[in-house]
Order: C-alpha cells, then structure tokens, then sequence
C-alpha cells in the first residue's frame, strides 16, 4: 500500500515537472515568433522607402511572407507535436537532469 501511494506521489510530482517545462518551452516559443514578426516586419518597412523599383518591393514582400509563414507554421507544428509526445520528451529531460544532480550531490 505503501509503495502505490509513494509511486502516485512520484507519477503527480513527474507531471507537474512535466507540464512546468512544457508551458515553459511553449512561451519561450510564442516568445520568439512575436520577436521574429517584429524583426522582419520592422526590417522590411524599414528599408521600404529605399526600394525604387516596384518589382523588388514585390519580391521583398513575397519573401518577407513566406519566412513568416513557414517558421511560424514550423513552430506551430513543433509545439503540437510536444504536446502530443510531451511525457516521452520532458520524461527523458526530466531522468536524465535529476540523474545528473545525483551525481554532484
């Protein structure tokens, strides 16, 4: 009886670690698609009054677009798959740092 309760204890305790890294992983995500639609936003209508030729205005835009869509498509993708898999990935995580703070102390 003892050990089920002491192994709940430890399942609960593995998947607050768990959901703890994932939000974390998930809003340093969210974090860096913001910053990169600024950058390339900021970028772009930053050098837009130096751009003369209505053809490459076109083309930078075009570019500016599909950059932001992949790697925001790609982040998106890679968060889903976290969610999906996240007790096999943060598990891993987890046994492998508290298996390294056993050997320091």
């Amino acid at each position: 009886m003892e050990a089920t309760i002491s192994s709940r204890t430890g399942e609960l305790d593995l998947n607050q670690r768990i959901d703890k890294m994932h939000a974390r992983d998930r809003a340093g995500l969210l974090a860096f698609v913001v910053v990169l639609w600024g950058t390339l936003l900021f970028a772009l209508f930053s050098v837009w009054p130096y751009i003369s030729i209505p053809a490459m205005r076109i083309i930078l835009s075009v570019a500016c677009a599909l950059v932001l869509a992949f790697n925001t498509a790609a982040i998106v993708a890679m968060l889903r798959h976290y969610a999906e898999d996240k007790h096999f990935i943060y598990g891993l995580d987890i046994k492998h740092l508290d298996e390294m703070r056993g050997r320091r102390g």
